[in-house]
């Protein structure tokens, strides 16, 4: 396998050879990436156990023996509702590995150009649910899992956040969606520094357009999304499979520590790092006399120690 800072790449199954005796939480995890996630973790050994949070259950397709799997009935955007889950999961089966935050909804109608009013007749406020979901819910189960993985974990663990495209380059006609994904983008390098200090590697995943149920919701408009996906991709739109993007989340897990800060791009199968390459050519996009002034000062003191290292604690995948 290249590595991504020679080409793109690809990931087989067989590579994973860390992703074993694990316990992986995935939100989500009932349909389309989330669950060809699940299948991928517990297709990789029988020694590895599942907790799906999600509003509704795997289907029977997703063949796991009852004492490897956890389902959770959850709403990611009440905070006590994931609390549970995590607290139940952890009394299941003692701790958590690697916790996959994927759980999102797409563009929810346009927010900006068409003027509803409220009650009182006056200009509405705008429609948060994406924002809420996208990235307020999916921070609060990246908190939920530095804690439980600090508490229980014994040694670190793995977080990887489903981004996508859109949370680099935007989507044109999706504002709260892309807002959403540049969050969780932020959110993962103004933490990777962090959660490394305490073994927990922080990273995201970011797809291209992919065939999943939650193109039903979007640019599909209701359509059937392989139907929709298939005639995107004669007209030279590259199209992913959910499978891929288990590979890349796999991939990331099984790195380990070597992980954190990835950003891995999904597109038509194959994989870049984005975060690699962005800090590669930092000069180009900053300029060099910015770039030196702002290298002049990152290690000033401005902001309190977020917290402390903890010697001898590593990372367990």
């Amino acid at each position: 396998m290249a590595g991504p800072q020679q080409s793109t790449f690809t990931v087989d199954r067989e590579s994973l050879k860390n992703l074993k005796d694990k316990t992986v939480l995935i939100t989500g995890g009932s349909s389309g990436i989330g669950l060809a996630t699940a299948q991928l973790v517990a297709g990789l050994s029988e020694s590895n156990n599942l907790v799906i949070l999600d509003r509704s259950p795997p289907p029977y397709t997703l063949n796991v023996p009852p004492k490897r799997i956890l389902y959770k009935e959850c709403n990611i955007h009440d905070w006590k509702s994931q609390r549970a889950a995590f607290e139940a999961a952890v009394e299941r089966f003692g701790g958590l590995d690697a916790v996959y935050v994927n759980a999102g909804i797409s563009e929810y109608k346009d927010q900006f150009f068409n003027n509803d009013l409220d009650s009182d007749g006056k200009l509405a406020q705008p429609d948060h649910r994406v924002l809420d979901i996208d990235l307020n819910a999916a921070a609060d189960t990246v908190k939920l899992a530095i804690h439980f993985m600090r508490q229980h974990g014994g040694g670190g663990g793995s977080i990887v956040i489903t981004t996508s495209l859109a949370g680099y380059l935007a989507s044109a006609g999706a504002p709260m969606y892309s807002a959403a994904k540049h969050g969780v983008v932020g959110l993962m390098r103004a933490l990777k520094n962090d959660t490394a200090k305490v073994g927990i590697a922080m990273s995201v995943v970011a797809p291209g357009i992919t065939v999943t149920p939650i193109l039903s919701q979007g640019q599909s408009r209701g359509s059937d999304p392989e139907v929709w996906a298939k005639e995107m991709a004669g007209l030279g739109v590259p199209i992913n499979r959910p499978e891929s993007i288990a590979l890349a989340v796999g991939f990331l897990m099984n790195e380990g520590m070597a992980g954190n800060g990835k950003g891995i791009f999904v597109q038509a199968d194959r994989m870049w790092d984005l975060e690699r390459g962005m800090a590669g050519t930092r000069e180009l996009w900053m300029g060099k006399e910015m770039l030196d002034l702002f290298r002049g000062g990152r290690k000033a003191p401005l902001f309190a120690a977020t917290v402390e290292e903890e010697p001898g604690r590593a990372a367990k995948l």
